[in-house]
């Protein structure tokens, strides 16, 4: 049985001819490699957060406050890091979480392309945003065998949200992730000060302006006016009237396993549950919209409320070590973001895929290295709380 660390010894075996890693090792390295490549106003609107950004760096800096507890002699020379989520059996619990821009991201402007091929890659989902620079269609078509979701931004006309749920399941995609946090811009002073909102400029808009039910909103085609067909999105996108009366609606636009994303509180996890979705999804968008406690802080109170139901979790994953803290308190399944985004910008799909199995590696040394054979080892008690 092959481990995922093998990738780390591979590595080595390879320098024996005198050839070094293509990318970074380190999600420092990765990021200095894909802000060198970036304009630098798309660079901060990735990098930055909201406010004085604390609750960016809280994310990051919770995972600091726990350790992992050695057991020694378990038999753990081959791990299975396998999980099951929604009725399918994926080799690993790692995700991508959706990012808005990925299209932007690489050179070539289809970025969103490069993150499925390295899904494909890898077997590792691709939870692919609302906002893509590509239709939903044509970055399915590149998952090839890997599973794929499709994060809905839900706009404020039903028939749009319809149309693009409607496509979603049409195009293969295994599930709907519906993001809560974001029926608005958070306060970003970074993008503020570069006066910037890539959407607003017309960019990662490729899901609305080829849809059926956005163009009829239309005087003119996108290919005919793509400014005026951007003020609509603009004026379509936001949702603030959506509330929990409208769960029930959300529930029967599909069949498809149905996760909220954003929700950190248990009474917030009971209603969800009540309300017959699927899956939770842990979050606060890695620090983007708004102030609050660090994401890792309100993961046990989730899962405990969810009450064995699926919990994706995500916000300030850098490290394999970090998997493997959040499935100690009691993910099911842990996304990231940045580090892949900065792969992709970096170097496309060999790029978004190093940085994969980078995680991957640490995740599985950590875990056999520490004494842990299996994700069902991986439990609370693994975790010592440190100064």
């Amino acid at each position: 049985m092959a481990n995922f660390s093998d990738f780390n010894m591979g590595i080595y075996l390879t320098g024996l001819s005198g050839q070094k890693p293509p990318f970074p090792l380190t999600y420092a390295g990765m990021e200095e490699l894909a802000k060198s490549k970036l304009d630098p106003e798309l660079y901060d609107y990735v990098a930055g957060g909201s406010g004085d950004e604390a609750t960016q760096r809280g994310n990051v800096d919770a995972f600091a406050g726990w350790g992992v507890v050695p057991r020694m002699l378990s038999g753990a020379a081959e791990r299975d890091l396998s999980i099951e989520l929604f009725g399918r059996t994926y080799a690993t619990p790692l995700m991508m979480a959706p990012i808005g821009v990925l299209g932007v991201m690489h050179e070539s402007g289809h970025g969103d392309l490069e993150a499925a091929r390295a899904a494909a890659a890898t077997g590792i989902p691709m939870i692919g945003s609302t906002l893509m620079q590509d239709p939903m269609e044509t970055v399915a078509a590149e998952l090839g065998s890997t599973p794929g979701f499709y994060q809905l931004y839900t706009p404020n006309d039903r028939e749009v949200a319809e149309s693009l749920v409607r496509r979603a399941e049409a195009a293969g995609y295994a599930g709907i992730v519906v993001t809560l946090d974001t029926w608005t811009l958070g306060w970003r002073p970074r993008d503020l000060q570069h006066a910037t909102f890539p959407q607003l400029r017309g960019y990662c808009l490729e899901n609305y302006f080829s849809d059926p039910v956005f163009r009829s909103r239309l005087a003119k085609t996108p290919e005919e006016d793509r400014d005026a067909a951007t003020f609509t999105w603009a004026l379509m996108f936001g949702n603030p009237g959506l509330s929990w009366d409208d769960l029930q609606w959300l529930r029967d636009l599909t069949d498809l396993p149905l996760i909220l994303k954003g929700i950190c509180h248990p009474d917030d996890v009971r209603r969800a549950r009540d309300g017959g979705v699927d899956g939770i999804y842990c979050s606060t968008h890695g620090g983007r919209q708004v102030a609050s406690a660090p994401a890792l802080g309100f993961l046990p109170g989730v899962v405990a409320a969810a009450e064995g139901m699926p919990v994706v979790f995500d916000s300030g994953v850098r490290t394999g070590v970090d998997v493997v803290k959040a499935l100690a308190l009691g993910a099911t399944a842990v996304a990231v973001g940045r580090p892949y985004g900065w792969g992709v910008a970096a170097g496309g799909a060999a790029g978004a895929e190093h940085v994969l199995r980078c995680i991957l590696a640490e995740a599985d040394l950590t875990m056999g290295l520490n004494g842990y054979r299996t994700i069902a080892d991986i439990t609370p008690d693994m975790l010592v709380r440190l100064p």
